[in-house]
């Protein structure tokens, strides 16, 4: 089969590799219909993620159709069309019996495209897939699930659920690309008094503004944009979702206190913490990586038409396209590009 390998920062290729094979018994087999790039993936290609070896299959996003499984699953069967989700579950351990998936300590956790080949190629072994996989509702589009394997589940609970964020809440997102955008999505579902969304790329601004952002602003003017819409408080919530210190930091100005600043970016370096002025202030600093124990709430959501997902999508492409993908992904501030579908060519 064709795949995307990792081999070693800034390089990569999209070559042939072993078909995946059923290792393990609660492993399934599934053929990649639909496939898409995160911004992760990108820090891994940079070098920001030394636990990825050289030779692997990067993804971790995917919705396919099952072709084998193993003896030891029971809820799925070939054919079943399923989300594969960033994270993967054994469903036995102390994180998994609490819903904290992305802890699992038993062989789980974000483990595709990470420590063992992930989603960017024709086929994927998934591994607890009776706990890892999540059938795909009839009638709802593959691109439209596709959103749910990492982007809004992160979100939703790294940013919104981790920063309380409030019915009349201000909440500053720092960073609109793919992560901030999904998180004026899911800040919407708490019907918030404002949400402010801060980048230095005008076409992301003027994405925020279209998925619901009632101010934009950059980040030099980011502080009194804040203040002149709380009466100099302050944020409620500040989300980062870019991953570098200078957002972090930035976050860490805007909230009020009492507030909360909610971390989600991928970091690749040290950020300071100012606590000689932060520690009086009474702020609560979350991070977090994606536990997926929202994904069954938010596929409802997407069923019944409460969740729409396809403004994210903005280029399309087919499978062997995986390195043109990745060009128009990697110069979003050129090519516009929020979310990459790559999808099967026809059999």
């Amino acid at each position: 089969m064709k795949a995307l390998v990792y081999q070693g920062p800034g390089n990569r290729s999209w070559r042939d590799m072993p078909m995946p094979e059923v290792v393990d018994p609660g492993d399934a087999v599934v053929r990649v219909d639909a496939v898409t790039i995160c911004g992760t993936d990108l820090h891994i290609l940079k070098g920001d993620v030394p636990t990825v070896d050289q030779g692997r299959i990067l993804g971790h996003e995917a919705v396919g159709t099952i072709v084998e499984t193993g003896s030891g699953v029971t809820t799925r069967r070939p054919g079943d069309r399923v989300l594969v989700s960033c994270v993967t579950a054994c469903g036995r351990c102390r994180y998994c019996r609490s819903g904290m998936y992305g802890q699992c300590l038993g062989g789980g956790g974000w483990i595709l495209g990470h420590r063992i080949d992930g989603t960017q190629a024709e086929y994927v072994r998934v591994p607890f897939a009776d706990t890892s996989t999540y059938l795909v509702p009839d009638g709802v589009a593959d691109e439209s699930v596709l959103m749910l394997a990492d982007i809004l589940p992160t979100s939703y609970e790294v940013g919104v659920l981790n920063g309380r964020v409030q019915p009349g809440d201000t909440v500053a997102v720092v960073g609109a690309g793919p992560i901030g955008l999904a998180a004026i999505t899911a800040a919407r579902l708490f019907t918030p008094g404002h949400i402010v969304a801060i980048d230095l790329a005008r076409p992301r601004l003027d994405a925020a503004a279209r998925f619901g952002a009632d101010a934009v602003t950059e980040p030099a003017q980011a502080q009194e944009t804040v203040a002149a819409l709380t009466g100099g408080l302050g944020a409620d919530v500040a989300i980062e979702a870019v991953g570098v210190a200078d957002t972090f930091e930035l976050c860490t100005r805007l909230v009020r206190p009492g507030g909360h600043v909610a971390n989600i970016g991928v970091h690749g370096g040290p950020a300071t913490l100012h606590l000689e002025d932060l520690w009086i202030r009474n702020i609560t600093i979350t991070t977090g990586l994606v536990d997926t124990s929202s994904t069954p709430t938010l596929l409802r959501m997407i069923e019944a038409g409460r969740l729409d997902t396809g403004a994210f999508v903005t280029h399309r492409f087919a499978l062997a396209e995986m390195e043109k993908a990745y060009e128009v992904f990697a110069d979003a501030a050129t090519t516009g590009a929020l979310k990459v579908v790559l999808t099967r060519e026809a059999v």
